[in-house]
C-alpha cells in the first residue's frame, strides 16, 4: 500500500484537522502566483516588518538610498533561496517537516522541525503584540483614554488588547480559514492606502518641507565609503536573517502550488515589489515622522497617534490589525503547527497543535516589551536566522548536489526503515554539521571578535553547514 495515499492534506492547510503532513494531491495543487504573492505582500506588511525596516534606516548610519539599495537587494536575495528552498514542496507535495527526513533522517528531522517550530512561536506571539497594538490604537482612538500605569512594559489597555488579540487568533483557527484567504487579498492593498495615506498627513503637516528635510534627517556627513558598505552589507543580512524562518520551509506553502512556474512568479511579483514599495513608504513615514515631531518613531501605530485624526487613528488600527493577524496565522501559524505535530503525529492533530502554540505565544508576547526586545530588534533577528542558517544549507545541498532533486516519497513516510532511516533514524553527518555551524554563526552575533561577521551571519551560517554535511557524506559515502 502506498503509504503517502493512506490520508491526504486538504488543499487549505488551514482546514486540516488530523495529519497535516501528508502530501497534496496533484487535484489539490489550486494555488496559482497570486497566492504566492499575497503570502509575501501580507508577510512584509506586518506592524513588525515596518518596525524592523524603519529601525535599519536609522541602526546603521548610513544614507537614505544606501538602505533603501539594501532592502531592494535582501528582497531578490530572499527570492533566489525560496525559490531553491521551495522545488521539493511543489514537486512532492510534501511540507517542510518531512522534507527535513531526507537530510536529517526520519527521526532526526523532528530536531530542525521543532527548531523552526519555536522560532515560529516566537515570530507568532511577537506579531500577537505588535497586533495588539493596533487594537490599542482602536480602544483609544474612540475613547480617549490617555496611557496609564504599566505593569511589564504594558498599561491596563495595552494588556486588554493584547489578550483580545490572543484569544481572537484561537477563534479564527478554531473554526476555519477560508474567509481569511480572501481577506487578506483585500487586507493587502488597504495597508498601502493608510501607509500612502500617512505620508501624505506627514507631508501637509511639514509645509510639503518632508523630502527635502528627510535627506538631511538620513544622511551622515560623516559616512565614508566604508561605512557605507558596511551598513548596505549589515541591513541585507538582517532582512536575509529576517526571513530565514520562510525560507526554511516555504515547501508548507510551495506544495500547493499549482506548477513550479506559478511559484517563482509569485515569488518574483512578491518579493521584490513589495520590498520596493513598502520600503519606500517606511522611509517616507520613518523621515516624515521625524521631521514633523522631532523624533524616529518605528511604530507606525505611535505616529497615527499623533495625528490627532480619530478616523485616520481607526482605519489604519484596523487596517494594521488585520494585516498583522491574517500573515501572523499564515506564515507563523502554520510552520509551528506542522513541527508540534511531527513530534507525535499520530496523537497530535492541528487543533492540538494550535492550541500549544497559542499557549506559548501567550508567554512569549508578553515577554517581549520586558525582556526580548531589550536586545535589540536588529540582534534578536540575527540570532533566529544564524540557528536556522545551517539547516537551510544542509537542506539545499542534500536536496541538489547529493540526491539531485530526487527523493524516494514513500521512503520519507517510513519511520522504521527505508532510504532516509540512517542510523537509528539520525543523519549524524547533519548533526555535526549543523551543530558546528550554528555555534559559529550564533557567535558572530554575540561575540566581540566576530563582530564584523555580524552582518554575514545567516550566510555564513548556511555555507559552512553545507559544506560541513557535504564533505562528511563525501567521506563517509553515506549519500
Amino acid at each position: 500500500m502506498d503509504k503517502t495515499n493512506a490520508t491526504h492534506a486538504q488543499a487549505d492547510p488551514l482546514h486540516a484537522d488530523t495529519d497535516t503532513l501528508n502530501p497534496v494531491r496533484k487535484e489539490e495543487k489550486t494555488w496559482g502566483w497570486f497566492a504566492i504573492f499575497n503570502i509575501w505582500a501580507n508577510d512584509i506588511q506586518s506592524l513588525f516588518g515596518y518596525s524592523l525596516v524603519a529601525s535599519l534606516f536609522i541602526s546603521y548610519g548610513v544614507s537614505g538610498w544606501t538602505a533603501f539599495a539594501a532592502l531592494i537587494a535582501a528582497g531578490l536575495l530572499v527570492m533566489f533561496f525560496v525559490n531553491l528552498s521551495g522545488d521539493a514542496g511543489e514537486r512532492y507535495g510534501i511540507p517542510y517537516p518531512v522534507f527535513a527526513r531526507a537530510s536529517m533522517g526520519t527521526a532526526g528531522a523532528k530536531l530542525p522541525a521543532v527548531l523552526r517550530a519555536t522560532v515560529a512561536v516566537f515570530w507568532y506571539g511577537v506579531q500577537v503584540y505588535f497586533a495588539s497594538t493596533a487594537v490599542a490604537l482602536l480602544i483609544r482612538s474612540i475613547t480617549g483614554i490617555a496611557p496609564g500605569a504599566e505593569t511589564l512594559g504594558l498599561d491596563a489597555i495595552d494588556w486588554l488588547s493584547f489578550v483580545i488579540v490572543w484569544a481572537f487568533h484561537i477563534v479564527i483557527f478554531w473554526r476555519g480559514m477560508n474567509w481569511v484567504e480572501t481577506f487578506l487579498n483585500i487586507a493587502g492593498p488597504f495597508v498601502y492606502a493608510v501607509m500612502i495615506g500617512l505620508v501624505i498627513v506627514l507631508w501637509v503637516k511639514s509645509d510639503g518641507q518632508l523630502l527635502s528635510q528627510a535627506q538631511t534627517i538620513f544622511a551622515n556627513p560623516e559616512a565614508t565609503w566604508g561605512t557605507e558598505l558596511s551598513g548596505f552589507i549589515a541591513i541585507i543580512g538582517t532582512m536575509v536573517a529576517y526571513f530565514a524562518a520562510v525560507m526554511i520551509n516555504f515547501s508548507d506553502f510551495s506544495r500547493y502550488a499549482r506548477d513550479r512556474k506559478a511559484m517563482v512568479q509569485g515569488n518574483l511579483a512578491g518579493l521584490p515589489f513589495n520590498m520596493i514599495l513598502f520600503s519606500a513608504l517606511a522611509l517616507l513615514t520613518t523621515a516624515g515622522a521625524a521631521v514633523v515631531y522631532g523624533e524616529k518613531i518605528t511604530n507606525p501605530t505611535e505616529i497615527v497617534a499623533r495625528t490627532d485624526s480619530v478616523l485616520l487613528g481607526v482605519i489604519a488600527a484596523i487596517t494594521f490589525f488585520a494585516a498583522t493577524v491574517g500573515i501572523n496565522l499564515v506564515a507563523n501559524f502554520i510552520p509551528a503547527v506542522n513541527g508540534i505535530a511531527n513530534l507525535a503525529p499520530n496523537r497530535i492533530g492541528f487543533r492540538k497543535a494550535g492550541l500549544i502554540t497559542s499557549g506559548f505565544a501567550l508567554l512569549i508576547g508578553g515577554l517581549w516589551t520586558s525582556f526580548i526586545s531589550q536586545f535589540g530588534i536588529g540582534g534578536f533577528v540575527n540570532t533566529l536566522g544564524a540557528t536556522l542558517a545551517p539547516l537551510y544549507g544542509i537542506m539545499i545541498v542534500d536536496y541538489y548536489l547529493l540526491r539531485k532533486k530526487e527523493l524516494k516519497r514513500d521512503d520519507l513516510y517510513d519511520m522504521d526503515g527505508g532510504t532516509y532511516h540512517f542510523h537509528n533514524g539520525w543523519n549524524d553527518n547533519a548533526l555535526v554539521a549543523f551543530g558546528i555551524a550554528a555555534v559559529f554563526s550564533i557567535a558572530t552575533v554575540w561575540v566581540p571578535a566576530l563582530v564584523q561577521l555580524s552582518g554575514y551571519a545567516w550566510i555564513v551560517g548556511a555555507i559552512l553547514g553545507g559544506a560541513i554535511y557535504y564533505l562528511r557524506c563525501k567521506a563517509t559515502h553515506l549519500v
